[in-house]
């Protein structure tokens, strides 16, 4: 006759309801397995906040009558194309989510002249077609949250460049050119919902290229390179 050490089965005994509980813990989650699935789509919408780092000519005349120049950032919106990630390894996600974006930004020149302090103003407006590669890096989720940080580059084109416009000195502009390239940052929270994960994300993108066009009037002529700096506030949808 078989015969089964009582202390195997009091081990038994004992583990069985770990198991069962660690068990239950993980169906009880909501999408429990979405951290093992190779492919996920979604969609993002955002608010942007957009200016740039500027740098002044070293050669510039002594008696240039500008005095300072303040950059405002206006209200932006930026709206995601469908969003598509592969994961190649847990808790690790190649990101592409081409979006559209719409942008402001308000340059203000002031200025001396006749011994008075004025100010003159510009604003651009980009509406930028962005595509950017990221790794997204997960922290195992508890329940039914998590947290990331993400890291990559955006190529970006303005459908709204004036680099064709012929600039004229009485009426001067900021001339971008359109094509812009960026790292960018960032950090979010998941929380996963019965049927899709929904998610806060907050990045910022340093430009690297100098988008500005020298044409040698009021608004170009005092600078050396103008690289954009955009903050992005994303809420995302996921399944």
């Amino acid at each position: 006759m078989l015969s089964i050490k009582p202390n195997c089965c009091v081990l038994f005994a004992i583990c069985l309801p770990a198991f069962a509980a660690t068990q239950s813990d993980d169906y009880a989650k909501n999408l429990y397995s979405y951290q093992r699935e190779k492919f996920h789509a979604g969609t993002h919408l955002g608010i942007t906040s957009t200016t740039y780092a500027y740098r002044i000519r070293s050669d510039r005349d002594p008696d240039d009558s500008l005095y300072r120049i303040d950059l405002k950032s206006g209200p932006g919106f930026n709206f995601n194309c469908p969003m598509a990630a592969w994961s190649p390894v847990y808790n690790v996600h190649l990101r592409i989510n081409a979006s559209i974006s719409f942008h402001e930004t308000i340059f203000n020149y002031s200025y001396w002249k006749n011994g008075t302090l004025r100010t003159k103003s510009h604003r651009t407006d980009p509406t930028r077609l962005n595509f950017p590669v990221q790794l997204k890096f997960n922290a195992n989720r508890i329940n039914n949250f998590g947290a990331y940080a993400l890291g990559g580059f955006c190529p970006s084109y303005d459908l709204a460049s004036q680099k064709k416009v012929v600039p004229n000195p009485s009426d001067p502009i900021v001339r971008m050119k359109p094509l812009d390239l960026a790292f960018e940052v960032g950090a979010g929270f998941d929380f996963f919902l019965e049927y899709f994960k929904f998610g806060i994300e907050v990045k910022m993108q340093n430009g690297v290229r100098n988008l500005l066009i020298q044409d040698d009037t009021f608004y170009s002529r005092p600078l050396e390179s103008l690289k954009s700096r955009i903050w992005w506030v994303h809420l995302t949808f996921e399944t």
